[in-house]
């Protein structure tokens, strides 16, 4: 039953909170939300399970899909949509399905997240396959769309994760790499777009981050992929190339305008080669700013 979750407890700490000042409400909402880290470090062990795979499997050539209902289908898809511009990856590469498709990445759309049968549609529409990782996202940790993904995803021999806010749930069962956060009762009861929500969004910061890390997304902490999309990012580009290499500004600029590609400028600088063995060094080792580098030292 829904009102024996955690999730949708009355916060002891907030029972007059009609009753409370601006700067006393603040207080109370910012204090709940230091708890949200210490309830993560509890399930690092579970964190570091599922992200493990997500690189194996993205390694084998698989997707990532983060599936979810309303603030947890959202978030799946703010998480999936800044692994674009951030590590340079295709769109296809990680991907955010909500229960009732766009439409509800704004408003709600009623009955979606109660259907099982719509995300075994959604999966089928995307040619889910066994290289793939589909991770659910749920507070209550039972909605039936998510229960219905984890469900089609292993039929088809998908690896599978799930990020809960309640212990025990019905999708940590359902799921090969489980990972539940208890993050208790909220400030405003049942809405857990507030401490859960928060923490599903921690998570999946670690989960893109520190997969495409792994994928050679990074050269030292720079984001070497960055896609440079306006103007503002071609100049964070040479910067990157800057730091990266301790050149100037017009040799960044130089390197940067040969290929347009902040790794290939990094490698030719670092490596001293040409743009043409440093693109041949980058495919040699997958893209791995680091690895390609050595290989010449």
């Amino acid at each position: 039953m829904m009102s024996k979750m955690n999730t949708e407890q009355r916060n002891p700490r907030s029972m007059n909170l009609d009753t409370l000042s601006v700067p006393e409400m603040t207080e109370l909402m910012n204090e709940e939300d230091t708890t949200v880290t210490k309830a993560i470090r509890q399930s690092m062990n579970q964190i570091n399970d599922l992200i493990s795979v997500v690189i194996k499997q993205m390694e084998k050539g698989g997707r990532l899909f983060y599936i979810g209902a309303g603030t947890s289908g959202r978030l799946g898809i703010l998480d999936a949509a800044e692994c674009v511009p951030t590590f340079g990856t295709s769109p296809e590469w990680v991907q955010g399905i909500i229960a009732g498709g766009e439409k509800a990445v704004l408003e709600a759309v009623e009955g979606a997240e109660d259907s099982e049968a719509l995300a075994v549609k959604d999966l089928k529409d995307k040619n889910l396959n066994e290289k793939d990782v589909v991770i659910g996202i749920a507070a209550s940790g039972r909605t039936p769309y998510v229960k219905g993904a984890l469900k089609y995803a292993k039929e088809v021999g998908a690896q599978t994760g799930s990020i809960s806010n309640n212990p025990d749930s019905a999708i940590s069962e359902l799921a090969n790499y489980p990972v539940e956060v208890v993050t208790g009762p909220e400030v405003l009861t049942g809405s857990t777009r507030l401490k859960a929500g928060t923490a599903q969004k921690l998570v999946l910061n670690m989960i893109s981050t520190v997969t495409m890390v792994k994928l050679g997304k990074a050269y030292e902490n720079l984001m070497v992929d960055v896609q440079a999309t306006n103007e503002k990012l071609v100049d964070r580009s040479k910067r990157i190339i800057m730091e990266a290499t301790d050149c100037s500004i017009e040799e960044a600029e130089k390197y940067y305008e040969q290929s347009h590609s902040v790794k290939t400028a990094i490698v030719q600088i670092l490596a001293e080669v040409t743009l043409g063995e440093a693109e041949s060094l980058l495919d040699q080792k997958h893209g791995r700013v680091r690895e390609a580098i050595r290989s010449q030292q």
